[in-house]
């Protein structure tokens, strides 16, 4: 027992007493002060008065209340003080910069200098803040990481830098104008211009002289080798051939002087040789992975990194297009080694002495990879929104969303920059951050060589297109056919230890599906299940249990495993809370040896050191290192990341056995397992539940089964916990294809204003090069070849004549036209219709219109339905052919509509024997439905004729109702040359739309005007109409591709135009489109940039605390709905008002700029349930004392600190920006008042 001693202390001096004795002035009174110090004592009669500052005096009567000053008399209370005037600094010049430079001439071979010259330098007035060229000196070195918001991005790569007359030209309202027609040729005061027009100048006759020149180059066979080398040029040696004039370039040689004077004169023009097609580009090139790299090490004989395993095939194809400065995407599978790729990069990179920037999705694949990538090649640094190691390092590791901030901020790290490696391309696939990869692949320079990484995909190929066609580059893509270790599926039927042997297979690991296995997992389970069960069928929802029945499944399917040496295993639970539930359920269980065990002690232990006292206490804390110690983990959003990342380096070393996770677990950890288990096929989503099949997210999870060089194959379990799936179902599971690359750009307001004020810049551009215009814009130069050839025929068409009775001639086929079309519009309305749709059944008669068929009748035989829309199968008339040869028949000749066709649909009647046939018609091939209905039996008419389309058939004649039907429609279309009455869509069909009545009365209204027209009494009106028609045509089509080519087909342009009405009208950007001073504030914010900078140009901040405004912030960045609560302090209640009221006002601009998202949408996207949290972490309030605060899980009220952290950087830019050093320092104060304990403890991969 430890003895302890007694302190002997000597007395303490009256000097030493925490009191103060003061004496007051002559009273003989004293005070005492509860602080230590000598005696003091006051004067008799206090402090003797003084006269007040001067300064502070005229501030508080001039400037802090001027109201008392006389509105007329302010020449006794202002002055005005002359300015010194000093004529000397006027001549006084800023230094222009040097427009020359003295370049030292040497020797090629011994390099001594010979002399100097002055040599003329291009682009010496540049800088960051008015150029976009990577010539532009480097700013300054404390913003060459981040760069700054005010300097201007480099030039994207791929993209047309514009030129002087486009800068000039680009104008809000863009006037175009026709340099062959508008333009002015007489000058003012002047009768007579400058004719601009052709003129043919025939070409005279070759003189003497001419010919004389001509014949002087021909070798006429005359004089020797020595004569002419004397006669020609001197300095040519013998063999060269001494070129022609250009005047006898094509002049062939002549036999005569007839023929080459008849030559010569000759004006006749050669016949225009047809356009040669535009070669197809192939922007995306695949590789073969098949065929072996015999000759690798010859091609590389030094490789800029060596591993101590010989590399795959697609991994040596990679590399070789690495080494000749490639861009390459590599689709493989989970554990395929798509690293060895990055790795090979960064290598190379440091062999040229560059840099490299690996992206990654998430924060903890940056984390994980810093580590690998730092103990395998040492100089690499960490870019997080919290986390900064290293940026000098020639290898840097940060998340996308940093990679765009230092593209948009003109950062001088890109100038050194080769490679940019992205990681898990996949997640471009998100529907909030996939917007970020798209932007930095299209802001990327163009000396940046650009290397993919993902799991397979189906669509790589179409992916690598768009971007080759954004760079201008090829893509090589490199995809793995098989993965390395097989994957076999089973099902598991049992609960229990007399059950734990249903484990059924059923996909191979060749691929083959095994129906014996499902239909005996199926008996299984029937042999327990109730017969009330029983009665519900197969298609009843599968019923998840509750935790009892969930404690017993997992108890015997890891008895199983156990059994059967195929741990580790992770189970993806789709609920944070079911996880919690499973892992809590089974502590009964050990599955640790007692080395095991110590080796996980003192791992904890050394990683929770770094933590306080209290937070070694929380309760999630305590809780995850008793499930450690027995081989369980758990690992979801809701989990501390120091946790999480104990949990992850655990799991790697395999000492846990048991892991549950949620669906983020497989996107980029890498931490495969022997097998994986699905809970359950489906997922609640908040509102309601969604089948992973539809997701296309099972393959990737899938994947983490199995470990290369570990494992000859890996499992993959479905538990079955209530009935078992449809066999359908598990095999579009099993076997369905991983999600395919989808776009989801979207505008937002920061990056609207990042490229306003950017003047060589467009918002279009970005729109026009994103993934999502790709289908639209990749025929484009198609597009522009067909516009030209249009264009040329255009001009060699003859005008038509419209004098005397043809001068109405233009007016009546655009009044055709429209009649056309205003019809065309009603009868989609009506197809679209119920009672519409109704009317169209069985027995019907209809006119058809199609390329096939033209104002025909047709009756309605049977009515289907595809995936898309109704499918009427139709009899309709049509001409017996002559020859059975549909290539022999005669093609149809054009036909001029007179107005009986116009208005009428003057119906198709046979010219001769009368022949009938069947057709499957869309809604759009209705032309008008009549009133006419025939009583058809459609199945006997279709059996019939479906026989007779059969060759030993086709001489039958057709049964008496087919018979019948065809006379009935030939009936009809003798009596109703013009067509029968047809329903009437307002009367008749009851259809009360605006559109429909309206065009009703604009159709009466054109028949008025067609009946009425002269031109078609002219001799003369099929021929002129038919050339009319054709130039028509030709300028539809010209119209429509010019269309597609312009920004007018943007599907975002509308958007866009209506977010920039919001800028202009909140006072970010002008009339012009400049950015304004707001604008360039919201430049610099992260997110919310519109509220942001509204609140800080309101003074809504200013005037609060520290904490008071990082609570409020809170609700810009929590993720978690939930009320602010009762127990707020009055500053803070107001300030949430304030808040919502100033969200509520930009919702408000924003639906009267024509924005469909409502007012309670934007504002709902605030949530103040971590308020009181966060404004007591920032006081000061430990950890352990913030859980009853709020019921959100520690892990999000961890993410919604540190989030709040990077906006409140984002927000102290911002306020020295605008000048605000007030506020600049009270966001200081807050980021410094979040940043400590547990929710910014250093990443266990980092240290």
């Amino acid at each position: 027992m430890m003895e302890t001693e007694r302190l002997v202390l000597p007395p303490p001096d009256p000097l030493d007493l925490p009191l103060r004795p003061v004496e007051l002035g002559c009273t003989g009174h004293w005070e005492l002060l509860n602080v230590p110090g000598a005696p003091e004592s006051t004067l008799p009669h206090g402090l003797p008065p003084c006269a007040p500052d001067l300064q502070q005096e005229t501030e508080q009567l001039f400037l802090s209340s001027p109201a008392w000053l006389p509105l007329h008399g302010v020449e006794h209370s202002a002055r005005k003080w002359q300015r010194k005037m000093d004529p000397w600094s006027l001549l006084a010049t800023l230094g222009a910069p040097v427009p020359s430079d003295l370049q030292a001439q040497r020797h090629p071979t011994t390099g001594q200098i010979l002399g100097y010259k002055e040599v003329l330098l291009e682009n010496t007035n540049l800088s960051a803040t008015t150029s976009l060229s990577l010539r532009r000196p480097p700013g300054p070195v404390s913003q060459s990481l981040w760069g700054n918001p005010t300097q201007y991005p480099f030039w994207p790569g791929g993209m047309d830098e514009p030129t002087i007359t486009d800068l000039s030209t680009r104008e809000e309202a863009e006037e175009e104008i026709d340099f062959e027609k508008d333009l002015l040729t007489v000058p003012p005061g002047f009768k007579k211009g400058v004719d601009f027009a052709p003129k043919d100048h025939p070409a005279p006759a070759p003189g003497l002289l001419s010919l004389s020149r001509l014949l002087e180059p021909l070798d006429l066979g005359g004089g020797d080798e020595d004569e002419s080398e004397a006669v020609g040029q001197p300095g040519i040696p013998r063999g060269d051939t001494v070129s022609a004039p250009p005047c006898s370039a094509s002049l062939a040689r002549a036999s005569s002087l007839e023929d080459l004077v008849l030559k010569e004169a000759s004006t006749a023009e050669s016949p225009p040789e047809p356009p040669k097609p535009l070669p197809q580009e192939q922007w995306a090139i695949p590789v073969d992975v098949t065929s072996p790299v015999g000759d690798f090490y010859r091609l590389i004989p030094q490789p800029a990194f060596q591993w101590a395993f010989e590399p795959d095939v697609f991994q040596k194809q990679a590399i070789l297009h690495l080494e000749r400065h490639d861009s390459v995407f590599v689709a493989a599978h989970t554990s395929a080694g798509k690293t060895v790729v990055a790795e090979y990069a960064i290598a190379l990179a440091q062999k040229h002495m560059t840099r490299t920037i690996y992206t990654s999705p998430i924060k903890a694949l940056s984390n994980q990879k810093f580590r690998d990538f730092r103990n395998t090649f040492g100089d690499v640094g960490l870019l997080t929104g919290d986390v900064q190691l290293h940026p000098e390092a020639s290898c840097l590791i940060m998340t996308t969303e940093i990679l765009r901030s230092m593209l948009y901020s003109g950062s001088d790290v890109i100038r050194d920059l080769e490679w940019v490696i992205f990681d898990e391309v996949h997640y471009i696939n998100d529907a909030e951050r996939g917007v970020v990869w798209e932007e930095v692949l299209i802001m990327l320079p163009d000396h940046v060589s650009i290397i993919l990484l993902s799991a397979t995909v189906p669509n790589a190929l179409e992916f690598a297109d768009w971007i080759g066609r954004l760079k201008r580059r090829q893509i090589y893509v490199i995809s793995t056919v098989a993965r390395p270790v097989p994957l076999e599926h089973y099902l598991f039927t049992g609960n229990s230890p007399k059950t734990q042997g249903e484990l059924f297979l059923l996909l191979d690991s060749r691929g083959a599906f095994h129906t014996k296995g499902y239909y005996a997992a199926v008996e299984a389970k029937k042999e327990r299940m109730s017969k009330h069960a029983q009665t519900f069928g197969a298609k009843q929802p599968t019923h998840q249990g509750g935790p009892a029945q969930d404690r017993g499944v997992y108890l015997s399917l890891l008895a199983s495993l156990r059994t059967r040496a195929q741990l580790p295993v992770v189970v993806f639970t789709f609920s944070r809370g079911r996880c919690d539930e499973q892992a809590s359920s089974l502590t009964s269980l050990d599955l640790t040896t007692s080395s095991e065990k110590s080796e996980i002690h003192l791992f904890l232990q050394r990683c929770l050191a770094r933590l306080r006292g209290s937070d070694r206490q929380l309760p999630q804390v305590l809780h995850m290192s008793e499930l450690l110690h027995r081989g369980l983990g758990v690992h979801h959003s809701g989990i501390l990341p120091i946790l999480k990342e104990i949990v992850e380096m655990l799991f790697s070393r395999g000492l846990v056995k048991v892991l549950f996770a949620t669906e983020t677990f497989a996107m980029g950890v890498n931490m495969p397992a022997r097998t994986v288990v699905f809970d359950s096929m489906r997922k609640h989503d908040g509102s309601t539940f969604r089948d992973l099949l539809c997701k296309g997210r099972v393959p990737e999870m899938a994947d983490r089964a199995g470990r290369r060089g570990l494992d000859p194959t890996g499992t993959v379990i479905l538990l079955c916990k209530g009935r078992v799936p449809e066999m359908a179902d598990l095999h579009r599971m099993m076997m369905g294809k991983p999600s395919q690359l989808q776009s989801q750009f979207r505008l937002t307001y920061t990056m609207i204003l990042n490229l306003l004020r950017v003047d060589a810049l467009r918002v279009e551009d970005m729109m026009k090069r994103s993934f999502s215009e790709f289908p639209s814009r990749k025929d484009s130069k198609a597009h522009e070849q067909a516009l030209a050839e249009l264009t040329k025929r255009l001009g060699t068409l003859e005008e038509p004549d419209t004098t005397g009775q043809l001068v109405d001639l233009p007016e009546y086929y655009s009044w055709g036209e429209e009649l056309t079309e205003t019809r065309s519009l009603i009868q989609r309305r009506i197809m679209e219709s119920v009672n519409g749709l109704k009317s169209l059944s069985a027995g019907r008669v209809v006119v058809v219109k199609n390329q096939e068929y033209h104002n025909t009748l047709g009756v309605i035989l049977q009515v289907s339905s595809n995936s898309t829309s109704r499918v009427f199968t139709t009899l309709i008339l049509c001409d017996k052919p002559v020859s059975e040869d549909p290539q022999e028949r005669a093609p149809a000749t054009p036909d001029v509509p007179y107005p009986d066709d116009l208005v009428g649909f003057k119906l198709f009647l046979p010219e001769g024997p009368c022949d009938h046939t069947v057709a499957k018609l869309q809604p759009g091939d209705i032309a008008a439905i009549t009133t006419k209905v025939l009583r058809v039996n459609g199945e006997k008419i279709l059996e019939d004729f479906s026989k007779r389309q059969q060759p030993k058939f086709k001489k039958d004649p057709p049964i008496a109702a087919v018979t019948t039907a065809v006379q009935e429609l030939l009936r009809l279309a003798q009596a109703y040359p013009a067509g029968p009455p047809t329903l009437d869509p307002v009367n008749d069909l009851q259809l009360k739309d605006v559109s429909v009545v309206e065009g009703g009365l604009r159709a009466r209204k054109l028949e008025e005007l067609i009946w009425g027209a002269q031109c078609v009494h002219s001799p003369r009106f099929s021929a002129q109409y038919l050339k009319l028609q054709e130039r028509m045509q030709i300028q539809k089509e010209m119209e429509r591709l010019r269309f597609l080519l312009s920004d007018q087909s943007l599907l975002l342009l509308p958007e866009y135009h209506q977010r920039v009405e919001v800028l202009r009208t909140l006072g970010y950007v002008d009339e012009a489109g400049t950015v304004k001073l707001a604008g360039r504030v919201a430049c610099a914010m992260s997110s919310h940039e519109l509220l942001l900078t509204e609140l800080m140009f309101d003074n809504a901040l200013s005037a609060l605390r520290p904490e008071e405004i990082a609570a409020l912030l809170s609700g810009l960045v929590c993720q978690s709905p939930g009320d602010p609560g009762e127990q707020l302090p009055s500053t803070l209640k107001q300030g949430v008002e304030r808040v919502r009221a100033v969200a509520k006002r930009i919702g408000e601009v924003q639906v009267a700029c024509g924005l469909n998202q409502t007012v309670e949408e934007f504002v709902g996207e605030l949530n103040f349930g971590l308020v009181e949290v966060v404004y007591e972490w920032a006081r000061g309030m430990p950890f352990s004392e913030l859980a009853g605060l709020s019921g959100t899980p520690e892990g999000l009220v961890v993410r919604c600190i540190q989030r709040l952290a990077e906006m409140c950087r984002s927000l102290r830019g911002a306020a020295r920006l605008v000048g605000e050093p007030v506020l600049g320092a009270k966001m200081e104060t807050a980021a410094t008042l979040l940043r400590r304990d547990i929710v910014f403890a250093a990443s266990l991969y980092t240290q």
